[in-house]
């Protein structure tokens, strides 16, 4: 691929590292300006300054997905900076690792909240201008967990299946205005943060259940959600497309 996103804006959030960092550096390099968007300011400022520096468009615009005005805020921060949104990565998550007899509401709330909601106050912001201009493409990173469930992971598991099920209600409203929802399911990602808490053996364990025998690495994820992004798959919507080496066959 190249420059399949020459001339698009996009907003990734959670773009400050890990995967997010991954899919605004691929982003950029497929000709996208990209607003890095992150509850951290300090990371989303340093993968922005890495791209700029790299010679590509990209702004970092810390913001509190759980606030609709600070998401309407930075909606109207990227339109200001680089034109009208056309592309959303809703990719920031969080997840509670417990067994569910020991989590609390509060856990809960956590998992939901930024699941689910922060999804909704992201596609809210930038949906109605879409509508108008009959163009955009949204897509929401969700997990494996939100396919099948996962041990430790009850409500995550919830939630991530509540946005696949949003994701699929809302192809099918806008899809006749030129808008394509899909969904990105994810296994174990290798990121920096679960590098740092992966000794050889666990990796060594975890990856036996995986027939490509390895975890994944942020690009491969960021690779397939630049083209779903693209005008290659105008007549894809509706979809949960999983990147997970092969975990969970059959699902």
């Amino acid at each position: 691929m190249e420059n399949i996103l020459k001339g698009k804006v996009a907003i990734v959030t959670g773009g400050g590292r890990g995967v997010g960092a991954g899919i605004c550096s691929v982003f950029a390099q497929e000709g996208a300006s990209v607003a890095v968007v992150d509850i951290d300011g300090n990371t989303a400022e340093a993968t922005a300054k890495k791209l700029t520096d790299a010679g590509y468009k990209a702004i970092a615009i810390k913001t509190d997905i759980l606030d609709p005005q600070q998401v309407e805020k930075m909606a109207a921060t990227v339109k200001d900076a680089f034109g009208p949104v056309d592309i959303l990565i809703n990719n920031a998550g969080y997840g509670v690792q417990k067994k569910f007899s020991d989590t609390t509401p509060d856990d809960w709330a956590k998992d939901i909240n930024i699941n689910i909601f922060g999804v909704l106050n992201c596609t809210k912001a930038v949906l109605g201008e879409m509508l108008e201009r009959k163009y955009g493409k949204i897509v929401n990173i969700v997990s494996d967990a939100g396919r099948v469930g996962e041990p430790m992971l009850p409500v995550y598991s919830a939630a991530k299946a509540g946005a696949i099920g949003f994701c699929r209600a809302l192809a099918k409203d806008v899809g006749k205005n030129n808008i394509n929802v899909n969904c990105v399911a994810l296994s174990a990602i290798k990121t920096e943060l679960i590098a740092s808490i992966l000794t050889p053996e666990k990796e060594e364990k975890m990856t036996k259940v995986y027939p490509m025998r390895r975890l994944g690495q942020p690009e491969d994820v960021a690779h397939m959600v630049a083209f779903l992004a693209s005008d290659l798959t105008g007549y894809i919507t509706g979809q949960v497309i999983p990147i997970n080496g092969g975990y969970a066959l059959g699902f």
